[in-house]
């Protein structure tokens, strides 16, 4: 046993630091089934920051990115045709760069030309530890209560007719 009090001692240390305290309460995740608290949504330039209950009342697609993650890279063209495809009315589409710099996720949204809004997750990864980004891309279907209905990990063609179908059915509403 006395083996084992060096290799565990480092993890009660670390354990114990308020910063890792602090860190893990914002990391729980919603699981599907619960509802996403409050937090604030920090726009990229030209985007304005709001509350993520601003987007109560109409279900929403929360897609959680990077700039450097190419799976990422490759869905957003599809996510974009998705938001302009149904421009608001039936739902929202926003995505959440979890880059540590906002210059690269700013020069990646202008590159392309994304039809939704984009926030930077920049309070310790808040909103994404709040949905569960464990890994990315990472897109979480929210009732218009906000209720997690489906989390999806992996990058899919989001506008292909079957995942368009998927979506309605998990949101309740027939897509054309």
């Amino acid at each position: 046993m006395k083996w084992l009090l060096p290799l565990l001692l480092p993890l009660f240390m670390l354990a114990a630091s308020p910063a890792v305290q602090a860190s893990a309460a914002d990391q729980v995740a919603v699981p599907v089934g619960g509802r996403l608290t409050e937090a604030t949504l920090y726009g990229l330039p030209g985007v304005a920051n709001k509350k993520l209950s601003s987007y109560r009342g109409k279900p929403l697609i929360i897609n959680v990115w990077a700039s450097w993650c190419s799976p990422c890279r490759q869905e957003m063209a599809s996510l974009s045709r998705l938001a302009k495809r149904f421009h608001g009315k039936e739902f929202n589409v926003i995505g959440v760069s979890t880059d540590d710099r906002i210059d690269d996720a700013d020069y990646f949204v202008k590159r392309a030309k994304l039809g939704f809004p984009a926030y930077l997750d920049s309070r310790d990864f808040y909103n994404e530890g709040m949905v569960g980004a464990k890994s990315i891309p990472l897109t979480v279907l929210v009732s218009a209560d906000g209720k997690v209905l489906k989390k999806v990990s992996g990058a899919l063609e989001w506008d292909d007719a079957e995942v368009v179908k998927t979506i309605g059915e998990t949101f309740g509403m027939k897509l054309r």
